[in-house]
C-alpha cells in the first residue's frame, strides 16, 4: 500500500467513526420531546428501543439516520478514492464500530444492524435484500428481534461468497473480508442478547408497537 492510500484510509476511518458515532436515537428523542431510548429496555439507542420510546414515527427516523451514517462514509470513501475497495471497507468498519461504541455516548450505542445495512447498500446491495428477507422470516417465526438481527447479519457472508463464486466479475477480497468482519461486530454487540436467548430469558417482540401501542 502506498503512502497516499494509507493517508486516505486514515482520513476516511476518522470520518466513518465520527459519522457512525452520531447518536441518532438520542437526537431524534430530543427533537421529538420523547424519552431517551437509553432509559428503556436494553438501554441501547437503536431501532427497537426507539420504537419502545418514540413509537413508529420516531423509530422510522432512527432507521433512516442509522442507514445514512453507514451509507454516507462508504459512499464518500468510494468517491474520494476512485473506488479503492480497501478504503471503502475501512470507512465501513469504522462507521460500524462508531455505531456500537459511540464516542458521544461514553462508548455505548446501538447494535449496529441498520448501520451495517447502510454500508452494504454501497458495498454489496444484494446482501441487504437477502438479509431483509431472513430478518422478516425469523422475526415472524420466533418473535425475537435479536435472533432476527443475528440471523440476518449472519446471512451476509454466505451471500458474499455466493456472489464471488457465481458473479462474472467476482468480488473484491476487501468486500469478502468485510462480509465477515461487519457481521462479527454486530454479533459482539449482541453478546447480552445471545446470553439471554441461550437461557430463555430474551423478551419477545411485541408487534403491537408497530401500531403505536406501548409494549406489553
Amino acid at each position: 500500500m502506498d503512502g497516499p492510500t494509507l493517508l486516505l484510509a486514515i482520513v476516511v476511518a476518522a470520518l466513518g467513526y465520527a459519522c457512525g458515532s452520531l447518536p441518532v436515537g438520542v437526537l431524534v428523542a430530543r427533537a421529538m420531546g420523547g424519552p431517551d431510548p437509553r432509559t428503556i429496555g436494553s438501554g441501547r439507542t437503536g431501532t427497537t428501543n426507539a420504537l419502545r420510546a418514540l413509537g413508529p414515527r420516531g423509530a422510522a427516523l432512527v432507521v433512516l439516520g442509522d442507514l445514512l451514517k453507514g451509507l454516507l462514509p462508504v459512499l464518500i470513501a468510494r468517491l474520494v478514492s476512485g473506488g479503492d475497495t480497501f478504503v471503502e471497507v475501512v470507512a465501513a468498519t469504522a462507521a460500524l464500530i462508531g455505531s456500537v461504541r459511540s464516542v458521544f455516548l461514553a462508548f455505548g450505542g446501538g447494535r449496529g444492524v441498520v448501520t451495517l445495512a447502510g454500508t452494504l447498500l454501497v458495498i454489496l446491495p444484494i446482501a441487504v435484500v437477502v438479509a431483509a428477507v431472513v430478518h422478516v422470516v425469523v422475526l415472524l417465526a420466533f418473535r425475537y428481534m435479536s435472533l432476527a438481527s443475528l440471523a440476518s447479519s449472519a446471512s451476509v457472508l454466505p451471500t458474499a461468497i455466493a456472489v464471488a463464486a457465481v458473479g462474472s466479475g467476482g468480488l473484491a477480497v476487501a468486500y469478502l473480508a468485510f462480509a465477515f468482519v461487519g457481521p462479527a461486530i454486530v454479533w459482539v454487540a449482541h453478546a447480552d442478547n445471545i446470553d439471554r436467548l441461550l437461557h430463555g430469558a430474551e423478551r419477545k417482540f411485541d408487534f403491537a408497537m408497530l401500531r403505536g401501542k406501548p409494549e406489553a
